[in-house]
């Protein structure tokens, strides 16, 4: 069996597992304790102010990719959105950690939202099919940014469909760098953004032990500035990676590749 056929067939698998386990578990409400980081010192009358100020690297990365895809005209939306996306996170983060709580985390979560959707439907775009991520692209995000709103308005405050749009991308993007390949010249470069979001999201869980070993940031301001870094790395990537011809990208048109048939080029 061909590579690509093994992994559009773990993508379903782990697509239907994954949905399947929504109705095998209990509700989850949001812990209000969430709300409590471990850095809640105001500087220059900002509340928490590193979990504030340390948003501001999601402001120059994000814009730096606004200014490069709108003079790129080549490029799918999709990559001016995610960058857009990552400016709009700066804003929804920092609102957030100014005034903690479960109204403010919407805002910060709704682009954060927008951001992953776009970013798995680009990959989607990218390694398995370019007419298949095109029109993936307004579905995933639609379907994202209503996990938000089954949370806020739902009768539970239920998180498991949150927890659905954020874990099965997170699972699904490696199976896609694994088995399929890349249109562009190197590929190394969502490896390199997630590494850099599990060692984020390993700096947000241990929040306060980093800021008792530092003493003067916390994991969770680490972890905005980390993740910065990463979208940083990608839109390095971006600018120096070129597209790979139509003869070693496309799989012959006499292949009866499961993935063809499924995500038709």
């Amino acid at each position: 069996m061909k590579k690509e056929n093994i992994g559009a067939v773990l993508l379903f698998v782990l697509g239907v597992m994954a949905v399947l386990t929504l109705f095998y578990i209990d509700p989850i409400p949001q812990d209000e304790a969430y709300h409590m980081f471990s850095d809640r010192r105001s500087i220059m009358n900002i509340p928490n102010c590193w979990n504030v100020i340390s948003n501001y690297p999601f402001v120059i990365v994000g814009g730096l990719g606004v200014i490069y895809f709108t003079r790129n005209n080549k490029l799918h939306f999709s990559y001016m959105l995610l960058f857009l996306g990552v400016i709009l996170i700066a804003v929804g983060s920092g609102y957030y950690h100014l005034f903690p709580s479960s109204y403010s985390l919407v805002w910060d979560r709704l682009p954060m939202t927008i951001v992953f959707m776009t970013l798995f439907s680009i990959i989607i775009r990218e390694f398995i099919s370019v007419r298949l991520g095109r029109l993936m692209l307004l579905p995933l995000i639609l379907i994202g940014l209503s996990s938000i709103f089954y949370w806020v308005y739902g009768e539970s405050g239920d998180l498991r469909f949150y927890a659905l749009i954020q874990f099965y991308p997170m699972v699904a993007i490696p199976v896609i760098l694994i088995f399929f390949k890349s249109k562009y010249t190197n590929g190394l470069e969502y490896w390199v953004l997630l590494a850099f979001y599990i060692a984020a999201k390993v700096l947000e869980h241990f929040d306060d032990q980093v800021y008792q070993f530092l003493g003067f940031i916390s994991g969770h301001s680490l972890k905005h500035i980390l993740a910065a870094t990463g979208l940083y790395f990608l839109l390095s990537f971006y600018k120096k990676r070129t597209e790979l011809g139509e003869k070693s990208f496309k799989v012959s048109s006499n292949s009866n590749s499961l993935s063809e048939q499924f995500f038709p080029k």
